[in-house]
């Protein structure tokens, strides 16, 4: 890598075209794979195997219409320990390696690639490989920062590929029927919309610079990011470093967010204002652990408040997602209320499902409607 800056570096990167024009469309309905030609295969390449990137590259390879041809990552040991669990998922065809994705763009049978890197490498990552005639699926968020994200957008335009970020809660049956029933009017009309971020994510402490472990590619990790020497803690706790990431709102709020703008049929806000601190300072992180915004629209007004030190509020655990009940919503730390002129709606994350809330005359609430949900992924 150079040693230009962020925005030197994409600017180079969106100032030559290498792609070709063309697109595929991924994440298709299941219901299609068994009328997919098995000529019709995809071949796929992913970048990032730990983590989130294993399981994405699990769901792939359990279809039919798409194999992984390519695993690229910076630690050779997740080659090591995942490649042999897909290959079996593919008549046991391994897929090749490398530590430098680019040598993977060389490939012209790669037909579309899987980003699952920390966000500060997903705009130039999503480029290059429009560059280079591949369509792509990105985790979200899309990028490090707006200004990367525009020039994505305009790569992706640029060489008519398709690119889509990984904001799977809208394939989830029940946001899907949620959103059926706000468009129906049955909450009435909408002016306030609540998105909630509540965890409990203490500080870290920073680690001692250090050579990095055997095999392991840091200068290929850090990638964009300003040079730094090796260090377990930036390697480990990007999320909440600003090097590589925006905080808890940039990296799981945008689910929160993304719901919520899709349920009250909104497109971009004409105004926004948010105000963050970090109030736990004992330590290395760097983002909000306390966060609050408004998104102002023509229709409606929507908040989103961020806080990491509530402890007591709770993801949905495994029984409320892959079975019939509902969190208990105040301590709900990913939860959305759209408040209606006829009725509250109250919906959650991860397979938690929806409720809608009135108040008749004997003014106790009662749950007027509802829907379990399922974890969409």
């Amino acid at each position: 890598m150079t040693n230009s800056n962020r925005r030197e570096f994409l600017k180079d990167s969106t100032s030559t075209t290498l792609g070709i024009t063309g697109g595929l469309t991924l994440l298709a309905d299941a219901r299609s794979v068994a009328a997919t030609p098995a000529n019709d295969k995809l071949n796929l390449a992913i970048i990032g195997c730990r983590g989130r990137g294993n399981t994405l590259a699990q769901a792939f390879a359990a279809r039919s219409d798409c194999e992984f041809t390519w695993f690229c990552d910076v630690d050779p040991e997740m080659y090591a320990t995942r490649a042999k669990g897909i290959a079996a998922k593919q008549g046991g065809r391994m897929p090749k390696y490398a530590k430098d994705f680019r040598e993977m763009l060389e490939d012209k049978s790669v037909d579309a690639v899987v980003i699952a890197t920390p966000p500060h490498w997903h705009t130039l990552a999503t480029i290059w490989c429009c560059q280079a005639g591949k369509d792509v699926y990105c985790e979200k968020p899309q990028s490090h920062n707006c200004w990367e994200g525009r020039q994505g957008v305009k790569a992706a335009r640029k060489e008519d590929r398709v690119v889509q970020i990984g904001l799977q809660n809208r394939s989830a049956p029940y946001l899907h029927a949620a959103k059926k029933y706000i468009t129906e009017g049955k909450l009435g009309n909408i002016d306030l919309v609540r998105v909630f971020n509540q965890k409990g994510e203490g500080n870290f402490p920073m680690a001692q610079d250090s050579d990095p472990p055997a095999g392991f590619d840091w200068d290929m990790f850090n990638g964009p990011a300003p040079e730094h020497a090796y260090n377990e803690t930036l390697r480990r706790r990007w999320r909440y470093l600003w090097r590589y990431g925006g905080g808890d709102m940039h990296y799981d709020g945008i689910h929160q967010v993304d719901i919520a703008r899709w349920l009250a049929g909104v497109d971009y806000p004409k105004s926004v204002f948010s105000h963050g601190a970090r109030y736990n300072r004992d330590g290395a992180a760097e983002t909000p652990d306390t966060q609050l915004s408004v998104f102002e629209f023509d229709e409606l007004m929507m908040t989103f408040e961020l806080t990491l030190n509530t402890p007591y509020m709770l993801k949905a655990d495994h029984g409320i997602r892959d079975g019939d009940m509902y969190p208990h919503w105040p301590q709900n730390a990913e939860r959305v209320e759209i408040y209606g002129s006829d009725a509250m709606m109250v919906v959650g994350r991860m397979g938690s499902g929806w409720q809608v809330y009135i108040r008749p005359k004997s003014r106790k609430p009662v749950v007027r409607d509802e829907m379990f949900g399922r974890f969409p992924d």
